[in-house]
């Protein structure tokens, strides 16, 4: 696991120097804290042409495997291909066979050598052969080619500015701000779209010019053009029909395939443990692949309805694990500008602060940590899928929804507790309003349209372009337009809240901390396997992760499969209502803020005034609009940025 960061220009006012490539690398010193390396070539405009661009690689080594070789960038044997990589192959050894017997010589003993290789043999398309998590970028001189690439899920980030001239990248946002001639402008489509999702979706980022690589896609620089284009793209709507029992097999053996080949460390390696499904069938399986006990973590919280810690330490008994509990108290609201200096830009899910304590505790006692991300995603795991599937039954009976859409739900006193059945059944009665193909994406809004709509001043209105910011998770639901609702759903969620979210914020709190995080569900061997899945081995009645629950019960305690799902989340409605109080109005209600021109004091004041009398619990929207502010103080009012 690394940082990586670069650029290849033709044009020589868009150099970048080895002074400027230090400042860009160091920056990403906390993703590869145990080495650094880098190269510099400048532009030759002399004969023989074409010319040969200019090109800058740095790489920032965190060690995991083959730890005194494999060294960054790496290099073919001529040194005419080069490269610099962050993530981990899992199936490099098999790769390396098939090399070596191609004639391939190794130098080292790693993954990272078997991508230059394969490279070689295989070109752009080399990246269909693998299986891992990655971000990396290919320097072929002899082909006057730059290539970029992600992982299929979108587990390793990669972010790039192209322009006539040059192409820059690297692992965060950050290191491409200290490049040369890099401005810092806020584009207001970018900032519509993280009120509605809580995050900026892929390919774009808060900043005009700067994009994301989407996962699963190769961008390619040659003869100054940049081409960008997918390599998988699994079929949403190919639903494949089999036994149950055929299923459960198959899934035992992908899932504990997965959950091996990524037990392959040269460093110590543990796992999250929530107490929840998808964590403790991870856990299950690294302890049945491990002849000593597995090291397992997890984060709890003084809020009984956010704390599953006693549920961790029973799977953790259960297994037989060294287990490591660590508890979250409302001070940790002092990390805020360390979180917000490490996510780059406005990033509203309040569950990255106990990801980041929890990865903090775990680098104390481990280097790669397994987590069972992806669960949700890939076998119906989350309550939003039930509701989407009701809402579907509710459209053949029009009087009842539309009883149930009246609004006079969203007038009762909203419960304290922000996972309260109240406030839950508010979220869904408010949906059913919503024209059919749209309801999902009101479902997982944030700041829905109208709320939107009352929130934002005219002048930032008029800056906004003529397009519907919901068109990203509309997309996807029409990728998997022939399947029934749920499954669309959670097919829409894999392509857009589990790449954006779930793994940027999993990525990025331990990278702040220079841990290694790997999630065997998200092996492309288990993914499709889930995809091509009927709804009804995953979602009967109340009980999601139906499958998972019949594959994997007889390891783990019974009641890890009975108890409701509680999420990884903190007590955002109680923090807003006392420790946080102040900080919210000060912030949100400054000159400060009110200057930047985005919000009508107004709507801010009825925000604050509707959730500290418990008339609504605003508490998501609160925390994506603090979350905001202080990252326009950190990235766009200082001219110094450090953690």
């Amino acid at each position: 696991m690394c940082g990586i960061t670069g650029a290849v220009w033709t044009d020589p006012k868009f150099a970048v120097s080895r002074e400027s490539l230090v400042r860009m690398t160091e920056l990403l010193a906390h993703r590869g804290p145990d080495d650094v390396g880098d190269i510099v070539s400048d532009l030759h405009l002399e004969p023989p042409y074409p010319a040969v661009p200019g090109v800058a690689l740095g790489h920032r080594r965190l060690s995991i495997l083959d730890l005194a070789g494999s060294r960054q960038p790496m290099a073919n044997e001529d040194g005419s291909v080069q490269l610099v990589f962050n993530g981990e192959i899992y199936n490099y050894r098999e790769l390396r066979l098939r090399l070596e017997g191609s004639g391939h010589h190794f130098r080292s003993q790693g993954d990272t050598e078997v991508l230059v290789h394969l490279y070689e043999d295989e070109g752009v398309d080399f990246v269909r052969h693998l299986v891992g998590m990655f971000a990396l970028a290919i320097w072929d001189r002899n082909h006057r080619r730059a290539l970029l690439a992600r992982d299929r899920l979108g587990q390793k980030p990669l972010v790039y500015r192209w322009e006539p001239g040059r192409l820059l990248f690297a692992s965060e946002l950050k290191s491409l701000l200290a490049a040369p001639g890099v401005a810092r402008e806020i584009d207001p489509s970018a900032l519509d779209e993280y009120l509605l999702y809580q995050y900026v979706p892929h390919p774009n980022t808060i900043f005009r010019g700067i994009r994301k690589l989407p996962p699963a896609h190769v961008a390619v620089f040659e003869d100054d053009r940049l081409s960008v284009r997918p390599y998988w793209q699994p079929d949403f709507n190919a639903e494949v029909l089999a036994s149950e029992a055929e299923y459960v097999d198959e899934l035992r053996s992908r899932l504990s395939q997965s959950v091996r080949s990524q037990l392959v460390s040269d460093v110590p390696l543990g796992a999250f443990l929530s107490g929840g499904v998808d964590s403790s069938v991870i856990a299950a399986l690294m302890q049945q692949h491990s002849p000593s006990p597995i090291k397992t973590f997890c984060v709890g919280f003084p809020d009984a309805a956010y704390d599953e810690s006693a549920y961790a330490r029973r799977v953790a008994q259960h297994l037989g694990t060294e287990h490591h509990a660590l508890r979250v108290t409302p001070d940790c609201i002092d990390v805020l500008p360390k979180l917000v200096w490490h996510f780059d830009e406005p990033f509203g899910d309040s569950s990255a602060l106990p990801t980041y304590y929890l990865a903090r505790e775990t680098r104390s006692h481990v280097t790669v940590a397994l987590s069972g991300d992806g669960g949700d995603e890939l076998f119906a795991g989350y309550d939003r899928y039930r509701a989407v599937r009701l809402a579907t039954l509710l459209d053949r009976m029009p009087l009842i929804r539309s009883l149930l859409a009246s609004k006079v739900w969203q007038h009762l006193p909203t419960s304290r507790r922000q996972k309260s059945l109240l406030t839950r059944w508010q979220r869904f009665t408010q949906s059913l309003a919503a024209a059919p193909n749209r309801r999902y994406a009101e479902m997982i809004a944030v700041f829905d349209e109208s709320r939107r709509a009352a929130l934002y001043a005219d002048d930032f209105v008029a800056e906004l372009p003529d397009q519907d910011p919901a068109d990203f998770v509309l997309a996807a639901l029409a990728r998997a337009g022939k399947r029934d609702t749920a499954t669309a759903a959670s097919l829409a969620d894999l392509d857009t809240y589990l790449p954006c979210d779930l793994c940027h914020k999993v990525d990025t709190a331990t990278m702040a901390h220079g841990l290694e995080c790997r999630q065997p569900m998200l092996d492309q061997r288990v993914v499709e396997l889930a995809i091509a899945m009927p709804i009804s081995l995953k979602l009967r009645g109340r009980c999601g992760k139906r499958i998972l629950k019949h594959a994997f019960g007889d390891l783990l305690p019974r009641e890890v499969f009975r108890r409701r799902k509680t999420g990884f989340g903190v007590p955002l409605d109680r923090w807003f209502r006392n420790e946080l109080k102040e900080m919210a109005h000060d912030v949100l209600l400054s000159e400060r803020a009110i200057g930047r021109g985005y919000f009508r004091r107004a709507a801010l004041e009825q925000l604050l005034a509707e959730h500290m009398a418990s008339r609504r619990d605003h508490s998501a929207r609160l925390w994506s609009l603090l979350i905001l502010e202080l990252w326009h103080r950190e990235w766009m009012d200082t001219s110094s940025h450090t953690p």
